[in-house]
């Protein structure tokens, strides 16, 4: 599960990789124009309504980049958001906050697009049980971020790679010959504290499931008719996830199913950006003493 801590602990380095992508050498351009420090302040704007999220990563990669950078947020993740609405306001040293304008927006935006999509999904299937969590559909080296817009935009969390939980999917099931041989082998070698969970897409694969004793049993590109079935079979032996092809424009027909959760990579793969921009860069005089760290009166 990815919450604030998570990513305090583990965002710095993804954040550090992302500005050397763009930074090999020096920001030309920047140095074009600004050869020495000079404070200013810029200001981040929602130009679409929808959810925020990864104020905190877009704030970190400006204190990366200069001494001194500070952003004052107006909002916070989780918020909902309108168009033409001022969400912080970045001060620092005006070359940190030019070279780093993009790789800030580039992870605001991204989260914030995860978050709004998720918010959409999760209003949809207000009134039912169903549980709407997330893939590892993720783009690669943004997992960690991907899937805490999730969480923000009130989903959940499938598991996070692959060490935190046992799944068999169909190329593990034909590797091992079959459900009920490839269930054997998981409680075989799993520790008995994770819980196995089985991809079927048939109801001889259901039944060979709770048969071996699955934990959870995913429900595989099945039609609505079949995944009623296989609830039915099921009968609460095990938990039923629903999973294949879940979007926004199909998730409502799933609230009648009866099953416990549905899985949407669609989250993290096809969620369009949440449109901002960082404007209004303009030099700021500052007091001498500004940068005075002693203790004197």
């Amino acid at each position: 599960m990815i919450d604030e801590i998570s990513m305090k602990i583990r965002a710095e380095e993804l954040i550090r990789m992302a500005l050397a992508e763009d930074v090999t050498s020096e920001d030309v351009s920047t140095n074009c124009v600004l050869r020495e420090y000079c404070f200013g302040e810029a200001d981040l704007i929602c130009k679409q309504d929808g959810v925020i999220a990864g104020l905190p990563v877009f704030a970190h990669v400006f204190t990366m980049l200069g001494y001194g950078a500070d952003t004052q947020f107006f909002a916070k993740d989780g918020d909902r958001v309108v168009k033409g609405q001022l969400l912080a306001s970045v001060s620092g040293d005006m070359r940190a906050i030019l070279t780093g304008e993009r790789t800030a927006l580039n992870f605001l935006q991204r989260m914030s697009g995860i978050a709004t999509y998720t918010a959409e999904i999760v209003a949809l299937l207000k009134g039912s049980k169903l549980r709407l969590v997330d893939t590892r559909k993720t783009t690669p080296n943004m997992r960690l971020f991907e899937k805490y817009a999730v969480r923000v935009g009130g989903g959940g969390n499938h598991r996070y790679n692959l060490s935190d939980a046992v799944l068999l999917k169909d190329n593990h099931i034909g590797a091992a010959g079959g459900v009920k041989e490839a269930v054997a082998r998981a409680k075989a070698y799993a520790p008995f504290t994770q819980k196995i969970e089985v991809e079927v897409e048939t109801m001889d694969m259901v039944k060979d499931a709770v048969e071996a004793g699955a934990d959870i049993i995913m429900l595989d590109n099945m039609s609505d008719a079949e995944m009623k079935e296989a609830v039915g079979y099921i009968a609460g032996r095990a938990l039923v996830e629903i999973s294949g092809n879940v979007t926004k424009e199909n998730v409502v027909r799933l609230k009648d199913i009866g099953a416990d959760v549905v899985s949407c990579g669609a989250l993290t793969h096809s969620a369009p950006i949440l449109d901002l921009s960082l404007k209004n860069l303009h030099p700021v005089e500052i007091d001498d003493d500004f940068f005075d760290d002693s203790d004197e009166d």
